[in-house]
């Protein structure tokens, strides 16, 4: 006897969307076979399958930084030498 089975309805970018059917695909799975593995696996093990974390303050300084250059299409280095030149500076400390 099977179990009766309802309809889920979600929205994802689409970018994201065909990214995944072509990991999935790759692992021979479907979209829906991983959104039934992802849910089976909230229900035995009673918690949210993946890890999630609340940034520290440094990478959320990081982030915000990131969203300030962004916004003003300014990188924080003008070429690569210069940041080549800082990492190296960096990982001698």
């Amino acid at each position: 006897m099977s179990a009766q089975t309802s309809m889920l309805h979600i929205r994802v970018d689409d970018d994201i969307k065909d990214q995944a059917t072509q990991a999935l695909n790759a692992m021979g799975l479907s979209m829906s076979d991983a959104v039934r593995l992802f849910l089976r696996r909230v229900v035995v093990d009673q918690a949210f399958p993946l890890e999630l974390k609340v940034p520290n303050a440094e990478t959320q300084a990081a982030m915000a930084e990131s969203r300030v250059m962004m916004a003003k299409r300014k990188a924080r280095f003008d070429s690569a030498d210069a940041l080549l030149a800082d990492l190296e500076k960096n990982s001698r400390q």
